[in-house]
């Protein structure tokens, strides 16, 4: 079962040098965001590769209406209380709404998310973006690039829909994605986008590739926890499924979680979505 390997798989940290070597080898990236510790000691215990300290607790955490009130100062106290509660898995913080705007601005913030605790930051956004992953990457930041639907530009995108469909959409968010790789970006996280752009876009780009809503060809996945539990509130997306139902526990949860991403039963044709 998998739950043995897991046992095995958290006995040493991951490390981006890891999630390379995982991607090269077709090995799959689990990741679940989280925003305390004791959710992030129940992940490390079901052998959870990464961990995205997501915005998306203004939503699941705050009750706001999107990612965008949410402060740098939140996003560092939830990553330093991630932080206390890992041991082995790979850390992601979001980067909130307009505090990567200017180059040196997002420097000095990726630097706080750093020192609360993580292993890597994360940004919304397109080729803009190439001069300040440029700049964190010189100075030994990691970045993962966030593509396709970005939340924090809800508003200018008219809404939570699909990005990349049609090849003109396509083409550019495939340059886009080797804009940012050039500029240093360490992993690409895409957000709905068709099946088959997924699959266009992991077999190009020389990095690993995270996708939600992105169909199963990325190299990891990741969920929102709540959404993942069935505790999310209002809307469900496409591409969620429900890991506690069938009497499982949290911890099993995870675990199902886990093992269905790991042998690409999650997530199925029914989460994608078509160009």
């Amino acid at each position: 079962m998998y739950s043995d390997k897991s046992q095995q798989k958290i006995s040493k940290p991951v490390t981006l040098s890891t999630l390379k070597k995982m991607k090269a080898e077709g090995e799959k990236i689990t990741c679940i965001t989280s925003y305390d510790a004791s959710f992030t000691h129940a992940m490390n215990a079901a052998g959870v590769d990464t961990i995205l300290v997501g915005d998306s607790l203004g939503m699941v955490i705050q009750g706001q209406d999107s990612t965008l009130p949410v402060t740098i100062e939140d996003m560092c106290y939830h990553t330093a209380a991630v932080k206390r509660g890992n041991t082995n898995a790979f850390i992601l913080a979001d980067m909130p709404f307009m505090s990567y705007s200017k180059p040196e601005q997002a420097l000095d913030n990726a630097a706080k998310l750093m020192q609360a605790g993580a292993s890597m930051v994360k940004l919304e956004g397109g080729s803009w973006l190439a001069e300040t992953i440029q700049l964190l990457s010189q100075r030994g930041i990691p970045v993962c690039a966030h593509l396709g639907l970005t939340p924090q530009s809800v508003h200018k995108l008219g809404g939570y829909k699909v990005q990349g469909k049609g090849d003109t959409a396509a083409d550019l968010l495939l340059q886009e994605s080797l804009d940012l790789v050039a500029a240093g970006a360490d992993i690409l996280l895409y957000e709905c986008i068709p099946t088959e752009l997924g699959k266009t876009l992991t077999e190009t780009v020389p990095v690993p590739t995270i996708g939600i809503g992105a169909g199963h060809h990325t190299d990891g996945q990741v969920l929102v926890m709540y959404d993942m539990l069935g505790v999310n509130l209002g809307h469900t997306p496409r591409f969620v499924k429900n890991f506690l139902s069938q009497g499982r526990s949290i911890q099993e949860a995870f675990e199902a979680y886990i093992s269905e991403v790991k042998d690409g039963t999650f997530p199925g044709p029914e989460h994608g979505f078509k160009s």
